[in-house]
Formats: C-alpha cells, sequence, structure tokens
C-alpha cells in the first residue's frame, strides 16, 4: 500500500497547488494576483494609460495650466481644473486611436493647418509671447505645433465623421422651434447712439463731468460737431476716431447703468450719464422700435443654433461610448480622482467559463488520484 499512498500524495500536492493557484488568479486577490496588478499599475510618474499608451503628470500639468488659462479664472477650484484636463487627455487619446484605426486615413490639408496655425497666432501680441506659450506647453518648434494642430483636425474630423448624420436639422425642426419661441427671438429695441467719454479712475470725477459739461454747452450752441469733440476729448480709445460712434445697441448688449440712461434719451438731444466707469456725453441719433421676426429671417439662424446644440450632444454621446468600449483600457493613478475612473465600469458578473476551468483543474488531479487507487487495489 506503500507505493499507492505515495502516488496518491504527490497527485493531491500538485491539485492543491493548482488549486491556489486558479484561486489566487481568478477567484480571490492573492498576493500572485496583487503582484501582477502591481507591474500593470501606472508609475508615479504617469498619471493614466489608455491602452498602454501613458498620460504624464508633465502633459496634465500643462493641461491644467492651459485651462486655467483660457478660462481666466484663476480662483477655479484646482482638483476640478485637474480632473476636467485629465478627462479631456484621456479623451484625445482614445480619439488618435480610433484616428490610427481607420481605413482609409483622415487627411489634412496643408492649408487646413495654416489656417489653423493663423487663427492661433492672431491670438497672441507677438511672435515672441507665442513662442513663450508654446515652450511653457511643451512645444519646441513649429514643426511641432503643426503637427499638434494636424492632430487636432483629424480628431474633429472623426468625431464630424461619427455624428454628421444626427446633428442635421430639418426645416420642420426649425419650424418648431421657431413656434413655439417665437417671442424670445422678436428683434429688440434698438438705438443707434455715440458718445464722448472721460473715465473717473484716472480723472477727477467732477473735473470730467466739468469738461463734458463745457462740451455740451459747444454742441448746443453749435460751435462744434459731435465728431469733432469726440475725437478731441474722448478718451475711448475704440470709438473716438469715428466719431464716438457706438454703432446699434440693444439693453442686452449694455451694462445696466449704461443702458437705462441712455434709452431714455430723446433722439438728437445729446446729455451727461454718469456710470461706475466714468462720465459720458451720449447722443441717440437713430432709434427702431421692437419688432417680430419671420420664419424665413430667423431660419439660417435657429438651423445654426440647433445644429449646435445637437452636436454637443452627439459628441458628449460619442466620447461616452468610447469610454465604455475601452472602459477596461482606462488605468488611472491612485492620486488622480477623476469622473472618469467611474464611467461605464463593467458589470463584475460571475465568469462562469473561468469557474468551470478551474473546477476541472482542481478536480482532475484528484479523479486521476482515485481512479489510480482503485485501479491497483483491484490487481
Amino acid at each position: 500500500m506503500f507505493p499507492l499512498g505515495r502516488s496518491t500524495l504527490k497527485l493531491a500536492i500538485y491539485g492543491a497547488v493548482l488549486a491556489y493557484l486558479v484561486a489566487d488568479l481568478f477567484i480571490f486577490t492573492g498576493p500572485l494576483r496583487q503582484s501582477i496588478a502591481a507591474i500593470r499599475q501606472p508609475k508615479p510618474d504617469i498619471v493614466a494609460r489608455v491602452a498602454g499608451h501613458p498620460i504624464t503628470r508633465s502633459q496634465l500639468d500643462r493641461a491644467v495650466s492651459e485651462k486655467l488659462w483660457l478660462q481666466g479664472n484663476p480662483a477655479a477650484d484646482p482638483a476640478t481644473i485637474r480632473g476636467a484636463a485629465l478627462e479631456e487627455l484621456i479623451d484625445h487619446e482614445l480619439l488618435r486611436l480610433q484616428v490610427k484605426e481607420l481605413d482609409p486615413p483622415l487627411t489634412v490639408s496643408d492649408e487646413e493647418i495654416n489656417e489653423r496655425l493663423r487663427r492661433l497666432v492672431g491670438r497672441f501680441e507677438s511672435k515672441g509671447a507665442l513662442e513663450t506659450a508654446m515652450k511653457s506647453q511643451g512645444i519646441p518648434n513649429e514643426r511641432d505645433l503643426c503637427d499638434r494642430l494636424a492632430a487636432r483636425i483629424r480628431r474633429e474630423k472623426l468625431v464630424a465623421l461619427r455624428v454628421g448624420e444626427s446633428i442635421k436639422v430639418t426645416d420642420e425642426d426649425a419650424r418648431k422651434w421657431f413656434e413655439a419661441n417665437q417671442q424670445s427671438i422678436a428683434l429688440p429695441e434698438r438705438v443707434e447712439a455715440r458718445h464722448i467719454f472721460i473715465p473717473t479712475l484716472d480723472h477727477p470725477p467732477e473735473e470730467a463731468k466739468q469738461k463734458l459739461d463745457a462740451t455740451l454747452v459747444e454742441l448746443t450752441e453749435k460751435k462744434n460737431d459731435f465728431h469733432t469733440l469726440a475725437k478731441e476729448i474722448s478718451k475711448d480709445p475704440a470709438t473716438k476716431d469715428s466719431g464716438g460712434a457706438l454703432a446699434w445697441m440693444t439693453r442686452e448688449r449694455l451694462p445696466a447703468d449704461f443702458a437705462a440712461p441712455v434709452f431714455s434719451l430723446k433722439t438728437n438731444r445729446p446729455a451727461l450719464v454718469r456710470t461706475k466707469l466714468g462720465w459720458h456725453l451720449v447722443e441717440v441719433t437713430a432709434r427702431k422700435p421692437a419688432e417680430p421676426r419671420g420664419f424665413a429671417q430667423a431660419k439660417p439662424e435657429i438651423i445654426a443654433a440647433l445644429e449646435a446644440i445637437k452636436r454637443r450632444q452627439a459628441t458628449e454621446d460619442f466620447r461616452k461610448s468610447l469610454r465604455q468600449t475601452h472602459a477596461a483600457e482606462i488605468l488611472i493613478s491612485p492620486g488622480n480622482p477623476t469622473p472618469a475612473s467611474k464611467i461605464a465600469p463593467k458589470n463584475e458578473s460571475v465568469d462562469w467559463r473561468t469557474l468551470l476551468i478551474a473546477a476541472a483543474l482542481i478536480l482532475s488531479p484528484l479523479f486521476a488520484g482515485w481512479a489510480l487507487a482503485r485501479r491497483q487495489s483491484k490487481s
């Protein structure tokens, strides 16, 4: 019986080892599975991985700086901005993977890149300011900048390709919206005006008022014309060379402390107006009453607005679908909380196939040992 007991013991040991390995890897989180998971976790200087591609901490820091700069809100919550920036970086990486898989590939012309570059350069006061901003964003030269612009254009084209059909607005859609919102798109009361402005931030208020009082006397006595006086006296650089012209305005376009007195003025009767910025000598030169808009007049604007709403929603839905499809490929380092890590988690359902394989691995050595013992006992 000794040989029999020894063979059975070996098989039992093998079975136990296999059972432990299967249980460690597939059933509970044992040391081996923890070690493998630790290897897969992003490194400390990597905040996330998308399909194996790293998003580095420096990339995230630059994205946060760019968002703060674009928003112009230094008081914004840093954690919220950081989370939103990481969200966008993950989305960009998912879109990059989608672009890479397209066949035929999306093309970007030199004209498209140059136009985008021209618009970008226009945001800066000088070439030196642009180069400083490029360095702060980790962009070494113009060639690299153009490559990044081309990549962004490809992502935009991909999104447009995926959502194109869903954002179409028919005439029926536009008319239905028009009939439900006719009052809100009526043309409001408008005035055409001009002004001569002296700020009180860097001028004594009384001195500014006295200056404009004297100017008003010149106008009423027809000693000078408004255009000439505006050019000589006004401190508003945007309007002084055009005779103080403010063009057509609605109440909604103006600060409340300026709109109320201006809209109460009679046509061609200049008067002084005080605001928190300073003193104005204002003349209303023409007035148009509120009037309804016909469908034909409002149709292009309605279609553009409805398309913009549909585009935003369709783009958001497309990004969410990408997250759901690639949820298992998005790994986020601890210490970088973001809703991205919570988007579309996979259901922790029972993997019956894995359990059956594990059961087979555990039971097969035991069954073999039992069969061998039974055969030897009969002999």
